[in-house]
């Protein structure tokens, strides 16, 4: 008789023909399968960390071709079809419904739900395929810059780009949720007859599954094992100024002290890039900040923190350069010559994957930023931005681009983040252009990148953060305005701003910027071309009826600093977006599942975008179950219908749930 299956420290494991295939329970309700080829399991983990819940009730059934797991609410069955020996797992939740299927071998067809296809080097081409249910949608994913809701049917890249961040997990219609434990570069297609995840270069087969009633018992399990944010600082929950880019040290403190003057309030003033001499010295540039401590002071005197943007960047002239190539802490190019970036010089990208290289920027950003009083970072360009994206190109510490890449944008939030906690700082948090699974615990708010300043843009804006909320990372935000092609005399422009700036509001963090035409080049003493300033982008930079508006909508962020900060709360403790998908607060009502351009920012207040052109008002789904009051006019609504609602320029349809927030009520 032959032994397929046998249990090992409560997994089950199956072997055959060189092949290796363990389900483990991981968490409430929840299972690991890895597989590997000619070789064993191994063990370790690139993102998931070691099960915190109570051992559920559970069970182990083998038979000489058949063998079932149990955790809690899930359960695995593994079958061996008798032509070719082929093993099909197939996940069923409690009741017995099918969640999730590898594909069958297809008998004379012999395909592989798990296909190893060997590479020089000792890794493997990986393609994993599931049967696809043509009623299932699929919501997560990160962040990609396309208004799609409904991920079924898309192609995705398992790559980072500038304003693209791959987050592989998912939350299924049918009741669970799957992450992909694979940081290569890959693909996934959500097709209508197969789900194919590709690795181009990996050693085994690792991905994660759970069951769950609801959404939120979904992304409570995959947080609990993925790491939850920290509680947002106080001065996360107000309103962030930004520019490309304030470029000296009297410019800031100019629009520090109008502020002030004019009792806006404002918690975060963004020094962004170049304000150092060459990328990679990291410090400010004398010619241009001459006192920084000083301007520091006088800043947070105020009560406004001050930001500094990072860039991971290191150019050949820089006064680090030679020591960190020598100390072997850069991104390697595997031939040629080493220029990962052509920008104001040669770049090349500082290894975030290599611990000792994290000590060492972290001791150069303490020495010349925290010292001075500088608590809170941009990490710009987190991706990072090889100028081609020809990933196979480089190499880090922890391997290959193509075998381990994706982790990099949270190395990078890692850097900072115990380099802060380690000098005794709580209250962290710190902007970063991309994410992957786990960039939530160390502090990490994700902002869009360079998009443009565009109504498309703007609508893609809001399925990427109801996306990225459902991938586990709470603190996301936008460029108010967008990045690219906003000239401040268009008023075409300033109808746009007044609208994302309304929509960010309602965002986990209120923060504007722009590179704002036309702009005004800078040279320096040496008549060295500087990186350029962009056109004012402060709310009183767009006429008088825009500044009322916006001052407004400040005004209103502040009155909802309280529920902010509980909603804030519920990120850290149970790991619940605080940009919500319709469906994560009203999961029965199917409609709900549709609705791509509005949301729910926390469980009481519904917002509807004004994302089209000219528009002075739009359709509105209220969810059934409750009624809902207008947040501007007190009117009360039923749920379970659809509703015409006006909105001129002064305003957003918002809806609160009746007897929730009643103090906005008039104000919006």
């Amino acid at each position: 008789m032959l032994h397929y299956f046998e249990e090992k420290d409560g997994s089950l494991l199956f072997r055959e023909n060189g092949e290796s295939v363990m389900v483990t329970p991981w968490g409430a309700n929840s299972f690991r399968v890895r597989a590997a080829f000619l070789g064993e399991i191994e063990e370790g983990s690139v993102a998931l960390s070691a099960p915190q819940d109570p051992a559920q009730e559970g069970s182990i059934s083998i038979e000489e071709q058949r063998a079932s797991i149990t955790n809690g609410k899930i359960r695995a069955e593994l079958t061996v079809n008798p032509w070719g020996k082929a093993l099909q797992i197939t996940f069923y939740d409690q009741k017995g419904k099918v969640l999730l299927q590898e594909i069958p071998n297809g008998g004379a067809l012999q395909k592989k739900a798990r296909h190893f296809r060997p590479l020089t080097g000792g890794g493997y081409h990986l393609k994993a395929s599931f049967v696809s249910d043509p009623e299932e949608k699929i919501y997560g994913m990160g962040q990609y810059q396309q208004e799609t809701f409904d991920l079924k049917g898309c192609n995705l890249e398992l790559a980072h780009r500038n304003s693209q961040a791959s987050v592989p997990f998912y939350i299924s219609s049918l009741g669970y949720g799957f992450l992909w434990h694979n940081a290569a570069i890959g693909e996934v297609h959500f097709g209508s007859n197969t789900t194919e995840w590709i690795a181009e270069d990996t050693r085994q087969l690792d991905y994660w599954i759970t069951a769950g009633d609801t959404p939120a018992q979904i992304e409570e399990a995959y947080t609990a094992v993925t790491g939850r944010a920290p509680m947002m600082p106080e001065y996360g929950l107000g309103f962030w100024q930004c520019k490309l880019r304030y470029y000296n040290q009297e410019q800031v403190l100019q629009i520090a002290r109008e502020y002030k003057k004019r009792e806006i309030p404002v918690d975060v003033l963004v020094i962004d890039y170049y304000h150092w001499p060459r990328c990679g010295d990291w410090r400010f540039d004398e010619e241009y900040f001459p006192d920084p401590a000083a301007m520091i002071r006088e800043i947070q005197d105020m009560g406004i923190r001050v930001m500094v943007s990072i860039w991971p960047q290191v150019d050949w002239r820089s006064e680090n350069y030679e020591e960190m190539k020598q100390q072997g802490l850069l991104v390697k190019s595997n031939s040629g010559v080493d220029v990962q970036m052509i920008f104001h010089g040669n770049n090349v990208f500082m290894d975030a994957t290599n611990p000792r290289t994290r000590e060492y920027v972290w001791e150069k950003c303490r020495k010349n930023y925290a010292d001075l009083g500088i608590s809170a970072f941009w990490l710009d360009e987190a991706e990072p931005e090889f100028t081609t994206y020809d990933f196979a190109d480089y190499r880090y510490h922890a391997g290959s681009v193509a075998r381990i890449g994706n982790i990099y944008p949270r190395e990078y939030a890692r850097l900072f983040y115990e380099g802060q906690k380690a000098d005794g700082q709580e209250d962290i948090v710190n902007l970063i252009r991309c994410a992957w699974v786990g960039s939530q615990k160390y502090g990490a708010l994700v902002w869009s990148g360079d998009i443009m300043s565009t109504y498309e843009d703007f609508r893609k804006q809001i399925c990427a953060g109801i996306h990225m909320g459902l991938c586990g990372i709470p603190w996301w935000t936008t460029d108010i305005g967008g990045f690219h092609g906003g000239n401040i005399h268009d008023d075409g422009f300033k109808e746009l701003l007044i609208r994302w700036f309304q929509f960010g509001a309602f965002c986990p963090v209120m923060r504007i910027h722009g590179c704002r035409q036309p702009g005004q080049q800078i040279v320096n003493q040496a008549g060295e071309v500087r990186e350029w300033t962009g056109a004012e982008n402060e709310v009183w930079s767009y006429g008088e009826e825009n500044y009322e508006i916006m001052v407004k909508f400040i005004r209103i962020r502040e009155m909802m600093r309280d529920y902010t900060r509980s909603v804030m709360q519920a990120a850290h403790d149970v790991g619940a977006p605080v940009m919500r998908a319709m469906f994560y607060e009203f999961p029965e009502d199917k409609v709900c599942w549709e609705i791509q351009d509005a949301y729910m920012f926390g469980p009481d207040i519904l917002v509807a975008p004004i994302c089209h052109e000219k528009a002075a008002g739009r359709s509105v789904y209220l969810p059934a179950g409750t009624f809902f009051v207008h947040a501007g006019t007190g009117d009360r609504y039923e749920g379970g219908q659809w509703y015409e609602v006006a909105a001129d320029i002064h305003t957003i349809p918002v809806f609160l749930r009746e007897g929730r927030q009643d103090y906005l009520i008039g104000k919006i």
